[in-house]
């Protein structure tokens, strides 16, 4: 991705910048490029690199302020780019816009004020521009501003010339979408795994037991896949899965509602012997556990969303929405929140999906394939055994998106 001196482009530039601030997968991290740089061609004749694509990819189109950053993200920074590590209990949303060379040179003053523009809702923004081209005049704008500055040379380094203060600021639904994702409940690495609410409820229960987890729930006949519930206890709000396993007050409350109801914990994994390969609709099965599925399953952040838009849509006359029509719907309130829960962050997926300004493509979404599976089976099948929804999730190869179903069970 390199490239001589004096001809860094702004797709060059952003990759580089995104290799130094957010250098690979960790917890409480997640970073997407804007769309426009998911294009075959940044200027007529100046291809984009595929290398450099890769780099920036996922794409969506995040607004942030009055504008789209070039490259939005959530982690915690080093105190070499950021004057405070920590904004609270939150990694800070971090807004970068770049500049790199064209035909009329690079703009480095309009790159800083869209970046102090970002300030609206972002904790921290940064300009990144060839090092060659920043000016004392830049730095001091841009310290004024509150405005952090990298400098990015040919060989990819990327120096910083001016470190910002982060800063309080409202989060709204689209930069809530990033937030989302990097927390433990958000679906862009990992998967539920199972689709049984059962399984998840069943893991703080093992946990709290006299006794090793997973041989707990293997005896109690919960489930077998213990990594895949305790993954999804996490996923749930359940547990906090860190070197050790805690539980959150969620999770207590299950611990409550099992004492109260059977005396112990071990009366209560009993039961889970009695509802071991059932077909069964869980709320049906087992009405007061599948309602204690229902509060779960609805303290997930995504649920509350999807019920308040399907009811909506129910309001206006779509009672039997389907994949298609609910993510067409959801793109149009809550676009980058949908893109994050819905499609796949692979890069080819991504530009198939999605245009250079952010919009749909219809077309793209009626194939299966492109979807999270943790959303359209493990978390949809959830939210039917909790008795929201109408219909079971399905995985992703065997989904056809015109005939999947999305209606309330219940609506108001």
């Amino acid at each position: 991705m390199s490239s001589a001196a004096g001809s860094l482009s702004e797709p060059q530039v952003l990759a580089h910048t995104k290799r130094r601030l957010f250098p690979g997968e960790e917890d409480d991290s997640y970073v997407v490029a804007d769309t426009q740089f998911s294009k075959d061609e940044w200027l007529p004749g100046q291809p984009i690199e595929p290398s450099v694509r890769d780099r920036l990819a996922p794409f969506n189109h995040v607004q942030v302020g009055g504008g789209y950053p070039d490259l939005v993200g959530v982690r915690n920074l080093e105190s070499d780019l950021l004057a405070v590590e920590r904004l609270g209990d939150e990694p800070p949303l971090i807004a970068i816009e770049a500049k790199g060379y064209t035909s009329s040179g690079v703009d480095t003053e309009l790159g800083i004020v869209q970046a102090y523009d970002r300030l609206n809702e972002a904790n921290a923004a940064y300009v990144a521009a060839p090092v060659d081209v920043i000016s004392e005049t830049d730095r001091t704008l841009a310290r004024e501003l509150n405005v952090g500055v990298l400098g990015v040379d040919a060989a990819g380094t990327v120096e910083v010339l001016e470190v910002p203060r982060v800063v309080g600021n409202r989060t709204t639904t689209e930069a809530r979408a990033l937030r989302f994702q990097a927390g433990a409940q958000g679906v862009a690495d990992a998967s539920f795994g199972l689709n049984h609410p059962k399984n998840y409820l069943g893991y703080p229960l093992a946990h709290y037991a006299d006794g090793d987890t997973a041989t707990l729930l293997s005896e109690y006949e919960v489930v077998n896949a213990v990594t895949d519930a305790r993954r999804g206890a996490a996923f749930l709000g359940l547990i906090e899965d860190g070197t050790r396993v805690e539980l959150t007050s969620l999770g207590e409350e299950v611990i409550r509602f099992g004492k109260a109801r059977y005396g112990s914990v071990e009366s209560a994994l009993e039961q889970f012997e009695n509802w071991h390969g059932s077909p069964k609709r869980f709320v049906d099965l087992a009405p007061a556990w599948g309602q204690l599925a229902r509060r779960v399953v609805f303290d997930y952040e995504a649920t509350e969303l999807l019920v308040g838009e399907l009811q909506a849509m129910h309001d206006h006359g779509i009672t039997n929405p389907s994949l298609v029509d609910t993510v067409e719907w959801l793109h149009e309130q809550f676009p980058s929140f949908t893109v994050e829960l819905f499609v796949r962050g692979d890069d080819d997926v991504r530009r198939r999906v999605l245009t250079e300004d952010g919009d749909l493509r219809p077309s793209a979404l009626e194939d299966g394939t492109v979807y999270h599976s943790p959303t359209v089976f493990q978390l949809k099948a959830m939210l039917y055994h909790a008795g929201i929804l109408t219909e079971r999730g399905a995985e992703p190869s065997n989904l056809e998106p015109t005939e999947d179903v999305w209606a309330l069970r219940e609506p108001v």
